[in-house]
């Protein structure tokens, strides 16, 4: 029997490291941290540490700009894992699957060149065995296999992360994927994560034992709750002690724990096995290794071909190509918006977009909405995606229901603070920003969900992104863009301008994006509105000049006109810049936008920078 260590990323969130940075670049900036957690898990008892290293490869480096630290942070993993191991411990590199930026359109053999350069590393940098761990799918973990017999000799552990099926997410039980990676040179077989010591206990029942199999299991400590801002797992010591001793009645002789494991854990299976063969560092045998040149450097491969139906991207290269906003309702009545949507169709829009509760406050689902213009008057849903108010599992839920639905293109936003909302007992969620949600989102185009779980197939969303071209600081904001392009946005769509300068000033600040632009403009209804809008709505600038002629009008017939009035030399401001055109229709005040539509789609001015 052989204990192992728990989970490092815990133990690293519990004091204090958020869960957004790179746990394996604080091999670098903070190597005392993972030195004294590596302590305090052979203290307790584990006869092999992992190296803190499950994700330095150079794709999943490179959602950080880490990319090119690889093999540095693989080598210092070793290292400081050795020191804290001593002559108590085995240390075994630890490797996870290869996850890129979600935007790209990686290889299998990017994936062997990435696992290549982290193996020889860890093997170069004197770690006594590789575990390959929480890999979803059979075929991903037996191609890191075969890197890894190509790179050294050392011992391999192989372990899946399996469903409550125990099944790995390619359709594999365990027991014929434990075939297939012994006879592909494993040395010892197993599971981790996903479960808890009972999920890997059934899991691993219909394993029958034979002759040189040796098997491991390393269960998560139960599932987490969130207390008080922070994520707990309640599997207590005495529990794993148990479950250890099931496990290796069960024929496991390789304990140790995944998420949520901390030394008390350890400790706990180190004295229940206490006595039954456990194996120490002694024992350990000689193992030549083999180092390889440094593996090539990966190249960007080339983003994946557009649909096959036109997107709006596609159009809007072609034609002036018009998105109109119209709010879900906040009653049970949605039969304005239906008419609006027809009447907005007939005018010649393109889309119609939607917001997520905008301002925080509480309307009809915009998925439900967008469903029903899209059957009943036939135009384009482009549906914003807040992250305010769902957390990553309920964000992935609503865009599969959206591809579900045929429903393929998306704002991305963060989302205003319910606090500003009609619901002040409400909490922000947050998991995400609008950055991460758009890598997210693009990442299923690839096929691959957020949890990195195949989706047996690819969505094929275009994924908008928000831009504020108003106040002071444009430069910054316009480096905000930047990163939304960087992160995967396929266009972005701006808060309105009111100022016909803007247009231009726009168009030159944002001339090198490489996406179209579809800038903002909605009309004025009045006064009241337009000093509202100005001095209360964020994102909102209503220029000094535009201001007086809507005091002049009031309120009123004489003001909508006034604001469309507008409205018609801002359309004329931006057709002179961009063949994009984001119409907002205030209060669903329709018949404003459709007046709009056609003036837009009338104009003679295409896209003829001044």
């Amino acid at each position: 029997m052989l204990v192992a260590d728990g989970a490092s990323g815990t133990m690293l969130y519990a004091r204090g490291v958020p869960m957004e940075v790179c746990f394996d670049e604080i091999n670098l900036s903070r190597p005392d941290l993972i030195r004294k957690i590596h302590e305090e898990y052979v203290d307790a008892g584990a006869g092999l540490i992992e190296t803190n290293t499950f994700g330095a490869n150079a794709l999943s480096l490179s959602k950080y700009n880490l990319e090119d630290q690889a093999e540095t942070l693989n080598a210092r993993g070793v290292e400081i894992a050795r020191e804290a191991a001593g002559s108590r411990a085995f240390v075994a590199g630890a490797v996870g699957p290869a996850q890129g930026l979600p935007h790209w359109d990686y290889t299998k053999a990017d994936h062997r060149r990435v696992h290549a350069e982290q193996i020889a590393a860890l093997a170069g940098g004197g770690a006594d065995a590789i575990i390959l761990e929480t890999f979803l799918r059979l075929d991903e973990l037996k191609a890191a296999l075969a890197v890894c017999q190509e790179i050294c000799d050392l011992p391999t552990i192989c372990q899946l992360a399996v469903d409550q099926y125990g099944q790995s997410d390619d359709g594999f039980e365990v027991v014929e994927a434990f075939d297939q990676l012994r006879a592909a040179g494993a040395d010892v077989v197993g599971v981790n994560c996903r479960s808890g010591p009972k999920g890997l206990l059934d899991a691993l029942a219909p394993v029958p034992l034979s002759e040189g199999l040796v098997l491991s299991a390393f269960p998560n400590a139960g599932s987490p709750v969130y207390v008080d801002g922070r994520f707990i797992y309640e599997a207590t010591p005495e529990y794993f002690a148990t479950s250890a001793l099931r496990l290796r009645d069960q024929g496991v002789r390789l304990i140790g724990g995944c998420c949520g494991t901390l030394p008390e854990h350890v400790q706990a299976m180190a004295r229940a096995l206490e006595g039954r063969e456990i194996v120490t560092r002694k024992k350990v045998l000689p193992v030549e290794v083999r180092v390889p040149a440094r593996p090539e450097r990966i190249a960007r491969p080339v983003p994946a071909p557009p649909a096959v139906e036109p997107s709006i991207v596609d159009l809007v290269k072609e034609r002036v190509t018009v998105i109109v906003e119209l709010d879900p309702p906040r009653d049970l009545d949605h039969g304005p918006i239906v008419r609006g949507a027809l009447a907005l169709k007939k005018a010649g829009a393109d889309a119609l977009t939607m917001a997520d509760n905008s301002l925080a406050v509480t309307r009809i689902s915009n998925m439900a909405v967008g469903q029903i213009v899209k059957e009943e008057a036939g135009i384009r849903p482009l549906l914003h995606i807040t992250c305010r108010d769902r957390n990553l599992a309920s964000l992935q839920s609503q865009v599969l229901g959206l591809h579900a639905l045929g429903i393929d293109h998306v704002l991305a936003v963060t989302g205003d603070p319910v606090k500003f909302g009609d619901q002040p007992g409400a909490s922000n969620v947050y998991d995400v920003s609008s950055f991460e949600l758009i890598r997210l989102i693009k990442q299923m185009n690839d096929g691959v969900g957020f949890s990195g779980r195949t989706l047996n197939g690819r969505t094929a969303f275009t994924v908008a992104a928000a831009f504020d071209p108003n106040g002071p600081n444009l430069d910054r904001r316009i480096r905000r863009l930047e990163r939304k392009v960087e992160a995967g946005a396929d266009m972005i769509m701006t808060q309105p301008l009111f100022d016909r300068r803007q247009a231009k000033q726009l168009y030159e600040a944002t001339r090198d994006a490489g996406v179209p632009i579809f800038p903002g403009v909605m009309p004025l209804v009045s006064d009241g509105n337009t000093e509202f809008l100005h001095n209360e709505v964020p994102g909102f600038v209503v220029p000094d000049d535009v201001r007086a002629r809507m005091a002049r009008v009031g309120r009123g017939r004489k003001a909508r006109r006034e604001g469309v009035a507008i409205a018609r030399e801002l359309i004329e401001s931006v057709l002179a810049n961009f063949n994009g055109l984001y119409l907002i229709t205030p209060f669903n005040r329709y018949p404003m936008t459709v007046e709009l539509t056609e003036f837009a789609l009338q104009a003679t001015t295409r896209n003829s920078p001044e």
